[in-house]
């Protein structure tokens, strides 16, 4: 049942990708519900999923790399969803999809996709902890992808390209905006996340590079804010920044999955 859902939820994002693929190759691209409510559909499929999931564990579902996969990707859609209708970014669903129908295809054909661990009394720090931080970690993801919108719409008004996907971006301004306030957002979650683990009994012991590996993140977000903030740095730098760190938080990834596995006596 929970595949099932699943598999629902990546034709759902594959759909409202290629749909609008299709518009754009068309150059004839205008906002359209039919995204949005492909988009909302692969959320709702989503949290079933996490919920079936939740229920079959008794316990957060964010046991092994393929449950980490779909919350950071449900994650970002959340966010999507909160800041998209706010700054006018209706476009940022189309970068959305296929990173989210991405991290889903990578799950779906991972080998340990089926593998979780057994039910057991949830540690409520330890959950906290790794729930908050993929929720950071989304926020960042499409702070990401905001940046690439960025980029892309400053690239087209230095070549003077005035396509049709121009005119559908948003206000460059408001991209930049929308990017800082998801690493604000994104940094707040992180930090609370950090918090919640030093509630783990035993946590500097056993996890100590992997809590390492996370306030590293949290360093890098705040130097990020810390330059934008004091204008040390431009909007456009700001983009590649924030990009350029997702890339960084890729790879912290395996540490928060088994951060949720107990600690040995």
């Amino acid at each position: 049942m929970d595949r099932l859902l699943l598999i629902a939820s990546t034709f759902c994002f594959l759909f409202g990708f290629a749909y609008t693929m299709h518009a754009l190759g068309a150059r004839a691209y205008r906002r359209s519900w039919l995204n949005f409510f492909a988009i909302l559909g692969g959320f709702a499929f989503q949290t079933a999923f996490l919920y079936v999931r939740g229920k079959q564990l008794g316990r957060c579902p964010l046991t092994n790399l393929f449950e980490v996969l779909i919350f950071l990707s449900w994650a970002m859609v959340l966010f999507y969803l909160l800041i998209g209708p706010t700054y006018r970014l209706s476009l940022l669903g189309v970068f959305t999809s296929p990173a989210v129908f991405f991290f889903q295809l990578i799950a779906l054909l991972a080998p340990s996709s089926e593998q979780s661990l057994p039910k057991i009394t949830p540690n409520p720090y330890m959950e906290l902890h790794a729930a908050v931080s993929i929720m950071a970690y989304g926020a960042f993801a499409l702070a990401g992808v905001a940046g690439v919108m960025y980029l892309v719409q400053e690239r087209h008004l230095k070549m003077h390209q005035l396509t049709s996907i121009f005119h559908a971006l948003p206000p460059i301004r408001d991209l930049a905006v929308a990017n800082r306030r998801l690493i604000v957002a994104g940094f707040m979650l992180l930090t609370l996340g950090i918090a919640a683990a030093f509630g783990i009994p035993g946590i500097l012991e056993t996890h100590l590079v992997k809590i390492s590996w996370s306030v590293g993140v949290w360093l890098l977000y705040a130097i990020i804010l810390s330059a934008e903030w004091r204008h040390r740095i431009s909007a456009r730098r700001g983009a590649w920044l924030s990009v350029a760190a997702f890339g960084v938080v890729l790879c912290t990834l395996w540490g928060i999955t088994f951060l949720t596995v107990p600690a040995p006596r």
